[in-house]
This record gives C-alpha cells, structure tokens and sequence, in this order.
C-alpha cells in the first residue's frame, strides 16, 4: 500500500483523528484592538448578494468582507518591518504550510499568570525530554486561552495597562527564529506576541524575529488540548492573497487515534 493510500484509508477507518483547531470565524469573532491613533482591521461581516430570491431565485450567497488578521490566521513575513521584503501568503511555499506539531504545555502556567512569557530555556528543556524538533515543524503554544473565546473581554483581558495574555520573551523569539527546523509558531492567543509585548525590546517580538527569519505565525487556535505533545500532523490552508499579509485560516491536525494508538501498543512486541 503506498503511502497516500495508507492515510486515506485511516482517515477513512478513524484511525486518524482529523482535529479542527480553527476558530469559527463571525462578526463576534474577537480581533486585535490596537490603541489610538494606531489603526484597526475590520472583523467578518457578510453583505447578501441574493438569497433565494428575484436577485437569485436559486442560489444563495454573500460578499466577504473580513480583515487580513482576523480569526484564526496566518501571518506572512511581509505582515512586519523585519519581513517586509519577504514572502507575501500568496508566495508561502505549501509544505511549509504542513509539518509535524511539537506543543508546549504552559496552561498551568498561564492559568496562574496571564503574562507568562517562554523562554529560550523552556524550549531547550522540551527538547532533552522529547528530542530535537523535528524538519519543517510547526511549534503550538498551549496556554489554555481558548477557553476563553466565548467573551471577548475575557479573551482580551485588557485593563489600563493593555492586554495581558501569554507569549514568548524577547530572548524566546529570538531562539525561535534561530532554529532552523522550525516553519511556524501558533498561539491559542488573538496574537502570536504576548498582551504585553509592546513593554518588550524589540517590541513584538515573536513578530520582529520570527516574520523576519522567514517563519509563519497561526493564531486563535482552539483544541490544541486535543493534541499530543508529538506526533500530529498540521495543515494550515490560508487563502493565498496575491500582495497578502495575513488570511484567515482553516487549520487542521491529523492525529492518530487515541483507540488505535492504545491497540498499537497492545499488540505483541509493540
């Protein structure tokens, strides 16, 4: 059996999870909120074109209207100054776009500081644990913070002093972008730089380094509790806009059952 036929057939038989970390994207949809005099991107509003009506007795369907960053999406190296000769979405190379996921679990951390931040040292102690990241991978940072999509303010957590969610240091965006197996960093976060990032020098960093290194952030990701520590599969399918910054995405994780993984390890010698 080749090896396309084997992942049909264990998408096919379940043995492969197919797991959507996306966002439903809808105008309730919380987006960035930057302060004034800074400008802001617009969230998703649908404007019907027809809808089983005289304009289209037998179709139904709407114009878009949605920013670049909102949702769940992918940001392209051309999205900051450090990248801004790089690669718009549209020129993101599409195996750069599927790799293996490593995640780092900090949700006991976060849930005790909003404004944890990693650091090169957390990456390094993954690594003595679960090996070398793996070619081309994508580096998910489970916080938790999706169980806070449901309110915006909660999602936010903004008070005078601006938002306060997790991230990653100066020093940890700057070990991200140095390492060269590394594709792209995803967040549960509306943001892959930290609440407080703009505190930070440089500031934003995990955009400075990291879009300026030719690496891809993915945001607002949900269920990344659903996944393994190793051994998933991301597939991240931006819309490819031709002079793009950013799209909104779909994003998948194929992962291997947990029923299939524990007959596996039943079996004799496994």
């Amino acid at each position: 059996m080749s090896v396309l036929n084997e992942l049909t057939a264990g998408l096919s038989s379940g043995a492969i999870d197919v797991v959507d970390l996306t966002t439903p994207l809808s105008g309730d949809t919380p987006i960035l909120n930057l302060p004034q005099p800074l400008a802001n991107t617009v969230g998703l509003s649908l404007t019907p074109v027809s809808n089983f009506d005289d304009a289209g007795p037998a179709w139904a369907w709407n114009d878009v209207t949605v920013g670049e960053h909102a949702g769940t999406h992918l940001d392209a190296p051309v999205h900051w100054i450090t990248g801004k000769d790089g690669k718009s979405v549209d020129r993101i190379e599409p195996h750069r776009l599927v790799g293996p996921a490593v995640v780092i679990d900090k949700s006991a951390e976060a849930a005790q500081d909003a404004d944890f931040l990693l650091e090169p040292e957390h990456f390094e102690q993954w690594q003595q644990e679960h090996g070398p990241f793996p070619e081309n991978c994508w580096v998910i940072f489970r916080t938790g913070w999706s169980a806070r999509g449901g309110n915006a303010a909660d999602f936010m957590n903004a008070d005078d002093a601006g938002p306060h969610t997790p991230g990653v240091s100066a020093a940890g965006a700057k070990w991200l972008a140095g390492n060269a197996s590394i594709s792209g960093f995803g967040v549960e976060t509306v943001g892959i730089d930290a609440g407080q990032a703009a505190t930070l020098d440089p500031m934003f960093p995990v955009h400075s380094f990291l879009l300026g290194a030719d690496k891809y952030g993915v945001t607002s990701l949900r269920n990344v509790d659903r996944l393994p520590v190793t051994g998933a599969t991301l597939v991240v399918a931006p819309l490819p806009i031709v002079g793009g910054t950013g799209s909104p995405s779909r994003v998948y994780a194929l992962v291997e059952s947990s029923a299939n993984t524990a007959s596996t390890a039943s079996e004799p010698g496994a």
